[in-house]
């Protein structure tokens, strides 16, 4: 357990690692034919998008009306993009688009209501533009007592199978774009998945639930999806790839008892990323030149990275995407 875990885990683990005591963490494994970045752990998104003009560029991003997704919202448009910004609400997603400057166009988009998916992403397909970043941010976050959506455990729909819909209904507007981008938000805490990766026979969660398990197996699911993705994709000029953007306090954070809230306000400081940093990678992805041809891969502080455990079982990512579609068909046309 390292310091970054820290803020999920229980009392004795916090103690723990607020003494220094955690191991360090894993070396990190770059995968071949990657151009390692001049950018890290610290730079901000206006940092990695300095000199890039992204005017004509449309981006669509999921809940950008707070943390990540808003300045990643707002580095982009400054750049000259297009954003459209999807928001549980319209109103939400209103008065983020007022709070920045640039050309921002609202969309309501709640992840757990799969109807109202349908409806939001045919508005988009209604403005008839091409998307050349297709930013799949917004999530849930280590929900203390099991809560379901249509019998499914939430965290796994909200991360995964919403974006799974808004992805594959999207997806031929990135492909229009002359070199479009799907970028999805995954985490470190894919290492807090089960055993075997996707407990495709506990999708409800019932059996002996747990918050960060279930968070663990929805952010391996948003790089499953992305892996298959980029496999379904290649010989395109369209890419998939997913980003850890490290460990900040945004209101991902809401359902944290309030002493870890506490304890992290008061020395987060020392180890946790600002938003400005962390949704440097993010950026960095969807609009890097030297990523143009890049796909399938992890990236963490601005580089790609040779994640462990089941992120790289292509197997998994098959069936991953095999009962997704099952379990969202009728939403998927």
């Amino acid at each position: 357990m390292n310091r970054r875990q820290w803020l999920l885990g229980g009392t004795a683990v916090a103690a723990t690692t607020i003494a220094g005591c955690g191991p360090d963490e894993a070396p990190i494994v770059r995968p071949e034919g990657v151009a390692v970045s001049p950018f890290g752990a610290d730079s901000t998104a206006e940092e990695v998008t300095a000199g890039l003009d992204l005017s004509g560029k449309t981006a669509l991003i999921t809940g950008a009306n707070s943390g990540l997704g808003l300045e990643t919202m707002r580095v982009l448009a400054m750049r000259g993009a297009t954003v459209i910004a999807a928001a549980r609400t319209i109103e939400k997603a209103r008065e983020a688009a007022a709070s920045v400057q640039g050309q921002i166009i609202p969309a309501a988009i709640e992840l757990t209501d799969f109807a109202g998916i349908v409806a939001g992403t045919d508005a988009v397909r209604a403005l008839g533009t091409p998307i050349d970043m297709l930013i799949l941010n917004a999530g849930i976050m280590a929900l203390p007592e099991l809560e379901q959506v249509n019998g499914l455990e939430k965290q796994f729909v909200t991360n995964h199978l919403g974006h799974f819909i808004v992805g594959n209904r999207l997806l031929p507007l990135v492909q229009a774009a002359p070199q479009g981008r799907v970028v999805v938000l995954s985490s470190s805490g894919y290492r807090w998945a089960p055993p075997g990766g996707i407990e495709f026979d506990n999708l409800s969660g019932e059996r002996d639930y747990d918050p960060n398990k279930m968070y663990g197996q929805s952010k391996l699911a948003n790089h499953l999806f992305v892996r298959e993705l980029a496999k379904r994709l290649a010989g395109s000029t369209t890419t998939a790839n997913s980003v850890h953007p490290g460990v900040i306090l945004t209101n991902l954070g809401r359902h944290f008892p309030e002493w870890q809230v506490f304890i992290a306000r008061l020395i987060g400081w020392t180890f946790m990323k600002s938003i400005e940093a962390g949704s440097a990678t993010t950026c960095y992805v969807a609009t890097a030149p030297a990523l143009a041809t890049v796909s399938g891969h992890y990236f963490a502080d601005c580089n790609a990275e040779v994640p462990g455990g089941e992120m790289n079982n292509d197997e998994l990512a098959a069936r991953l995407w095999q009962v997704s579609e099952e379990l969202t068909a009728p939403y998927l046309a």
